[in-house]
């Protein structure tokens, strides 16, 4: 073969076979072309997918759970509605047939599953009236008294924790994390009865200044009502900030101290920026993602509200209503009450699963 045979070396590399490749900016397939914005908004639909069919999911499991926990108990709800009267066999299964008690258990079971799928969580057996309805009653007063203290114990946590982080070590951090971690311990019923001894009932020469339990004394009108009803509410409230503000203190301050050593910190207070300044508009903004999470667990449990806590101030919302249909047992309410409060906790936690990424883009992908 002759030199003039031979192509150049573009000429050879034109005309080889297979793909050529001209540097990095070179085309690698379809999936080249979906860029980084592509990936994420494709993947957090499939995010946001995955935690609804979790929630999902999770829903039916307490849906079954809650049908068959709760015949366990012991006790005969048929008994319960008689009033202790002494009633003749025929009329003890005339009050199952009527309640579907008679049916058998896989009936009963598929028949609550049909309701509850259309809102209907059945009829209460104590009070004879629908347990939407009863539920319906008494969450606006739950609503009030976790919602209240809600807001003061997040609140104190965050202030607490981020001060006891940016002085970590010294009295007042000590203080603190004492007293948050004490406080935590306390069994939320045994802090109550506390209360109620000390600042209701009096303790010897000191009067009680806080009424025993209850919402309200009845008989008062407009603001003299609302007074009342904020009267009621300080033991339980106080009961409920001691107890949970403690978790969201722990939670804030650990995330603070994570991110103290980080360079953006040092280059901020290199800038000039005061101290407080670098704590409130770098710190702490970073710090509170894993409060965020926490936050919305706690708003789960408020719409559940404290049932120790309600019953031990006599309290009417779902938790006194709960702990009422245990004793029954009330099969019908004790269901739609567990089926509400799971439900508030999974629809909380679902929440903060798809509100992180959006604070925290890594989350998700």
């Amino acid at each position: 073969m002759t030199a003039d045979a031979t192509p150049p070396p573009v000429e050879a590399a034109r005309t080889a076979p297979g793909p050529v490749h001209h540097g990095p900016g070179a085309s690698r397939g379809p999936e080249s072309s979906r860029g980084p914005r592509a990936r994420t908004a494709t993947a957090y639909p499939r995010y946001v997918a995955g935690k609804v069919a979790g929630a999902a999911v999770s829903l039916l499991a307490v849906l079954v759970t809650g049908f068959f926990l709760f015949r366990l108990i012991p006790g005969d709800p048929v008994k319960f509605m008689t009033g202790g009267r002494q009633v003749s066999a025929d009329q003890l299964a005339a009050y199952r047939r009527e309640f579907g008690l008679d049916l058998p258990l896989w009936q009963q079971f598929t028949d609550y599953c049909g309701k509850a799928l259309t809102g209907d969580l059945g009829t209460s057996y104590q009070f004879n009236a629908p347990v939407v309805d009863k539920i319906t009653e008494a969450l606006p007063n739950t609503l009030l008294l976790t919602g209240t203290a809600f807001v003061l114990y997040t609140a104190l946590g965050i202030l607490l924790g981020t001060r006891s982080a940016w002085r970590r070590g010294r009295f007042g951090d000590r203080a603190n994390t004492g007293l948050a971690l004490l406080l935590y311990s306390v069994p939320s019923f045994w802090l109550g009865l506390l209360l109620i001894t000390t600042l209701s009932v009096g303790v010897g020469p000191v009067p009680g200044l806080f009424p025993t339990g209850g919402m309200e004394s009845g008989g008062e009108e407009g603001p003299a009502r609302v007074l009342d009803v904020a009267h009621h509410l300080v033991l339980p409230v106080v009961t409920l900030v001691a107890v949970e503000y403690g978790q969201t203190l722990l939670v804030t301050r650990s995330a603070l101290l994570d991110e103290m050593g980080s360079d953006y910190l040092t280059t901020a207070r290199a800038k000039g920026l005061r101290d407080d300044l670098v704590r409130r508009r770098h710190a702490v903004p970073n710090a509170l993602l894993p409060t965020v999470t926490l936050i919305f667990i706690n708003l789960g449990r408020t719409v559940a509200g404290v049932i120790l806590v309600e019953t031990v101030f006599s309290w009417p919302g779902l938790g006194g209503l709960f702990y009422q249909a245990l004793s029954v047992p009330d099969l019908p309410l004790v269901q739609g009450l567990f089926l509400v409060f799971a439900a508030a906790v999974i629809v909380m936690n679902t929440l903060a699963d798809l509100i992180y990424p959006l604070l925290d883009p890594r989350v998700g992908r």
